[in-house]
């Protein structure tokens, strides 16, 4: 459920609307009738941060060379040389 309240009403009255939002409720603050904001209530991102190691066996793999010097050429690409 939403409901629309002005800016004056929304400060005069702000404990109730957290309340409310609690409740699960979604408010939007308006300027003369215009909506100029929502309050919703607070949910915690996930962490889908993996333990260190957490991608083993996953396919993730190196080349070889990962680490091996760059062609001239693109080294000169790089530098701005014909």
């Amino acid at each position: 459920m939403e409901s629309v309240v002005n800016i004056h009403e929304a400060k005069t009255h702000f404990s109730k609307l957290i309340e409310r939002i609690q409740r699960g409720e979604e408010v939007v603050i308006a300027r003369a009738g215009v909506p100029v904001a929502r309050l919703t209530a607070y949910v915690a991102p996930r962490s889908r941060v993996k333990a260190p190691g957490g991608m083993q066996g996953e396919g993730f793999w190196v080349a070889d060379d990962f680490d091996a010097a760059l062609p001239d050429e693109i080294v000169a690409a790089f530098e701005g040389r014909d």
